[in-house]
């Protein structure tokens, strides 16, 4: 993957090119959305990234500070992607809690609905009331 020539990059093709987002699209709704904060500014899908800035990235329950390493306009393979940028140490700390209060409280994802046997209990337990 070669790094941009120029010395700023869209936002949103950095956040498509890092790997954080799928698709340029998904990044530009997440912009939209006020999900990306650019050193502690709102940010729009043109702004300018430059070496050095401070990204604040929430996706679903994840939020991540990283600064911007690199700059490059083109996707290439994860171990060149997560060479652009460095997720501060703040932000690891934060995200390792965070894992470790979800494994403590057993909250592993969304609910699921009951199978066959809980859904006979479950009858079982209305019916005696």
């Amino acid at each position: 993957m070669s790094e941009s020539s120029s010395s700023a990059v869209r936002a949103d093709v950095w956040l498509w090119a890092a790997r954080f987002f799928k698709t340029r699209s998904l990044a530009k709704q997440a912009i939209d959305g006020g999900k990306i904060a650019v050193n502690d500014l709102g940010c729009k899908p043109a702004k300018t990234l430059h070496l050095g800035d401070m990204l604040r990235i929430t996706r679903g329950e994840e939020r991540l500070q990283v600064e911007v390493l690199a700059l490059s306009e083109q996707r290439g393979p994860a171990p060149v992607a997560q060479a652009l940028y460095r997720e501060t140490e703040a932000s690891l700390a934060a995200r390792e809690a965070t894992r470790e209060q979800r494994r403590l409280t057993g909250a592993s994802g969304p609910p699921r609905r009951p199978d066959k046997q809980e859904r006979r209990e479950l009858r079982r337990l209305k019916d005696s009331l």
